[in-house]
Order: C-alpha cells, then structure tokens, then sequence
C-alpha cells in the first residue's frame, strides 16, 4: 500500500539496539512497510549482517555510542536513557514512528508532526513490576533499593510525561492494551508482531515427545515445566535453549527430560514439528514462538494469561482448538493439562495449527501497519 507521506519524511525511533531480538524483528518490518530511510536509536551493538536487515534504512545512533562497554550496563542507564533520547532532532520530518518499551516514545515532536508509538509494552520495572526488583540481600541491599527507589520514581514521572505528544498508541496484544489502559488511561490498538511464516515447515507427523525452546531464565519458567514433567517419567519432554538457569535445570531434572542447549534455527524448526505439543509456561506480551510452533503444525499447551490468549485457539473456546491453557503457574496446573491434552488429543489438527498461525504472517503486519498509518496520516492532514 503506497503511503501519501513522502518516505523521505518518516522518521523511525527504537529504544536501543543491543542485539537481535522479537523487538527487533518488529522494527524492521515497520521500516520495511513504512519504506523509512532512518531509524533513530539510543546505541546499536548489531554486527554488519543485522544492520544490514535494515537497509536502505540508515541507523543513527546517540550519545551513548560512545559509552565504553555500554552493552554490559546500559539497563542502568535510566537517567541518561531520558535526556538522550530527548536530543534527537527530528524537526524535519512530518511523521515520527516509535517503537519502544521505554524510551522511545520519549522523543520530542511538534504540532506539524505525527506521533505514531508501536508500545511493546509499558516498562515493567517501573509499573506492575517494580516491587520485584527490590528483593535483593546482603550488606549494601538497603543502599541499592533506595536508589532504585528514586530512579524509579522519575521514570514514572518521566514515562507520563511522554503521552500528551503521543497521537495514536499500537500495541502488541490485547494483554498490553490492558497496561496500557491501565497506566497510561489511553486507548491503543492491537496489531500483532509478524511471524515469518513462510520459512517455517509444516509437519503433520508427530513423534512421542513434548518440547519447550526459550533462553533458560527466571521468568520463562522453565523450571515449572521440569518440575511438572519430573512427576510424569512416562513422558519424554526436549528443552532447547541456553541460560543462566541451565545447569541448575538439568541437575533438577529426570532422565525423562533431554537438554539440547542452542541448536540451529533449522533444527529448532525439526524438533517443532515433530513435537506432539509445544510447552509455555511464561508470562509474555505475545510470545512469538508459540506461533512458530503451530506453524509446524504443533498444538500449545500454555499458562493461560497474557499475550498468548491472542494465538493459541483454546479448547473448549474454538471449533478448530490449536491448545489449551493452564490456569495457575504451578507444576500441578501444568501436569493436569498435558493429562487433559493426552484425553482430547484426537480433537487438536496440525492443519488446524497451521491456518491458525498464517494469521499473524508478516504480509498481514504489512497490511493492517500501513492502513493504521494511512488512515491515521490522513486524518492528521485534513486537520493540518
């Protein structure tokens, strides 16, 4: 869809760019639909072949480029992330895209200018979640959480600050409308990450085994599905991915439950396919690997809360169920499940899986991200 705002005057603003990621994959594609030629970010860290995902697009980058060794502390950086953000000047372009899950929507834009923020979510450790960033020990945890405390405090003061310059606010799930809503009092729409769908095979075969594939860190909890698997010895459960809690994981667990680490991403697209369901135990804005694993044609079984509601058709609630949910984060609640799926098996179809999947393709990102645009820069113009 050609776009009636010249290319050349569509600025694109990212928080940072410390590796490749979810977040990253979402940028690219606005600046792909969008045909940008600039992309604005705090600092980049990506090698030649990422930034090269983004061409003919140009990454400008901030102060804190120069920062020695940034991409060991720049979560930190929270004061310094607030002012420098600020100092892009983007004056000479007429629409401004952010995508952010900070600092982003931060940047500063005029009333001749529009203000389009793709929100990945509100920054949990200023919100929801800040209390947990408070449970640290040892002598200096006092000291700590009192800066934490203040630096806290004026990012939410700072994140409020942002909104008024804000026209219109895209999300990634109904889940994070809800945040939204929540500490932002602003309505926002859904427009769900693309998955590449195309480069991932479908798989109707399916083998005796589960699977679950993520970084091996708290809040994916990983650890849950091993506990629950542990008390299930007749069944075979894969874990791929590396992490901080990967040797405390396989001390953890049973012979039942096979580690691969990191494998290539033609393997990971192997083992989903021939899963007879994939497990996800997390608390996510979306989840994009659920996706990739009912494009394979492989059911879902999921903690039922957050962004996987949007993806995973659950039994009971759809004609053609792509998985079920779990109610509580609990071993227990988990093992019940995989004994509910194992009953019901019969009514869960890779085809199913995969129609279900080619809904959240990237041509479909392309589309509805460059009508909400369209539509959004003509209405901004009639005002003009």
């Amino acid at each position: 869809m050609a776009l009636s705002v010249d290319s050349e005057n569509i600025a694109i603003v990212h928080d940072w760019l410390p590796n490749f990621t979810g977040a990253e994959v979402v940028l690219r594609e606005i600046t792909s639909a969008l045909n940008s030629k600039d992309i604005y970010t705090l600092f980049s860290l990506l090698n030649d072949d990422e930034t090269g995902m983004f061409s003919p697009a140009k990454i400008h980058t901030g102060r804190m480029q120069q920062f020695p060794f940034i991409g060991k502390y720049y979560r930190a950086l929270i004061e310094q992330a607030m002012l420098s953000i600020e100092k892009f000047d983007l004056t000479d372009y007429e629409l401004v895209v952010s995508s952010t899950v900070a600092f982003a929507k931060g940047v500063i834009t005029g009333p001749h200018q529009l203000h389009i923020s793709y929100i990945h979510s509100p920054p949990r450790y200023a919100w929801d979640l800040t209390h947990q960033y408070f449970k640290k020990t040892g002598l200096l945890a006092p000291v700590i959480n009192e800066i934490l405390h203040r630096k806290f405090h004026r990012l939410r003061i700072w994140d409020l600050r942002t909104l008024p310059s804000i026209d219109h606010i895209i999300v990634n799930s109904h889940f994070i409308a809800q945040r939204v809503e929540k500490f932002y009092r602003r309505e926002s729409t859904v427009i769900h990450p693309p998955v590449d769908i195309d480069r991932l095979t479908f798989n109707p075969d399916k083998e005796d085994f589960y699977i679950t594939a993520s970084r091996l860190v708290p809040y994916k909890r990983v650890d849950l599905i091993v506990e629950a698997f542990n008390k299930m010895p007749d069944k075979k459960l894969i874990i791929i991915g590396d992490g901080p809690e990967s040797a405390q994981l396989r001390k953890a667990a049973n012979a039942n439950i096979e580690f691969l680490g990191h494998v290539s991403r033609q393997d990971l697209i192997k083992y989903f396919g021939m899963a007879k369901a994939f497990i996800y135990a997390a608390l996510e804005d979306f989840g994009i690997v659920p996706v990739e694993a009912q494009a394979c044609g492989t059911p879902v079984i999921a903690y039922g809360l957050g962004g996987i509601r949007d993806s995973v058709c659950p039994l009971g609630g759809s004609d053609s169920p792509t998985g079920l949910f779990f109610p509580t984060q609990s071993a227990a609640s988990l093992k019940e499940a995989v004994t509910y799926f194992e009953d019901d098996i019969d009514k869960f179809s890779a085809e199913s899986c995969r129609n279900n999947a080619e809904a959240f393709s990237t041509p479909r990102f392309h589309k509805d991200f460059t009508q909400f645009v369209e539509k959004s820069w003509d209405g901004f113009a009639a005002k003009r």
